[in-house]
């Protein structure tokens, strides 16, 4: 659940920033990220049940439905229970952000459907990535920073980029574990597109960018921010050499709980940074 609270945490810092921290707001944004993970999770559970893409050789945790411990059906109708779920808080907002938000809060609700399910799943035509970074770091950061002091700001989209990146390492870890899978039920992630290589090779890019904007968010201290930039960079790149090796599922599933620990850190640090 980092993946939800961490963007929030640090939209909620640019509001602090800038005098206009308003809790309520906060709170109903915090509330539609998770409701949103969770639906997207309950659908790309029940969709690559349905298409074929989780299986008894899979590496990571089972799913419940591919599992049995699920039913399909159920799965389904909790999958849309929690998306109107979310819906429904998305509307409390409202008041705070008008029908900028409103249409954000759709395009939200279709995407985590479409990210495995419908005619064009996004995931498997590459675009997962893509729906990671906008939804759960750019969207997510500027427009809880948005509802609260009614205007969007550069550094809103900079720490939004930044922690869009770091987020969707845990993307790419997943990727790279399920690439043999993936290939065999047609799901082209951006892995099973250009290999292994060039995902050990998005991971390093993607952690350079975020760093790179952990830095540049303001001209205030920037060179005493190399510092932990650098640590941080140095953390990332055990992950990289772990991933290089021949691993167990056990090891991805380390290698995976690491990457989001290395996702709380970065967005510590970017709160730290925003607010001093």
């Amino acid at each position: 659940m980092v993946a939800a609270f961490i963007p929030v945490a640090i939209g909620t810092s640019l509001a602090i920033r800038a005098d206009s921290f308003q809790i309520l707001p906060a709170v109903l944004c915090l509330l539609f990220a998770f409701l949103i993970q969770i639906g997207t999770n309950f659908a790309n559970d029940y969709f690559d049940h349905r298409k074929g893409a989780d299986t008894s050789e899979r590496l990571g945790p089972q799913r419940a439905v591919a599992s049995g411990l699920i039913p399909p059906s159920i799965m389904l109708r909790a999958t849309i229970f929690v998306l109107v779920l979310a819906f429904m808080t998305g509307l409390g907002l409202l008041p705070y952000g008008g029908v900028p938000l409103l249409i954000v809060g759709i395009a939200s609700l279709l995407c985590a459907i479409a990210y495995t399910g419908g005619p064009f799943p996004l995931a498997y035509l590459g675009l997962g990535d893509l729906f990671v970074v906008l939804f759960f770091g750019v969207i997510a950061v500027a427009f809880t920073q948005y509802v609260q002091t009614g205007v969007f700001t550069v550094q809103s989209w900079v720490a939004g980029l930044s922690i869009g990146l770091v987020i969707n390492n845990l993307l790419v870890v997943n990727n790279y574990r399920d690439i043999e899978e993936d290939t065999r039920s047609g799901k082209k992630t951006l892995a099973v597109r250009f290999g292994r290589v060039f995902s050990l090779w998005q991971y390093g890019f993607q952690t350079t960018v975020a760093v790179a904007g952990l830095v540049i968010l303001s001209p205030k201290n920037w060179l005493l921010w190399c510092i932990p930039a650098l640590l941080y960079c140095l953390l990332q790149l055990k992950c990289l050499q772990a991933l290089q090796k021949s691993l167990t599922a056990q090891d991805y599933l380390r290698c995976l709980g690491t990457t989001a620990r290395y996702v709380l850190l970065f967005g510590i640090l970017l709160c730290v940074r925003i607010l001093s």
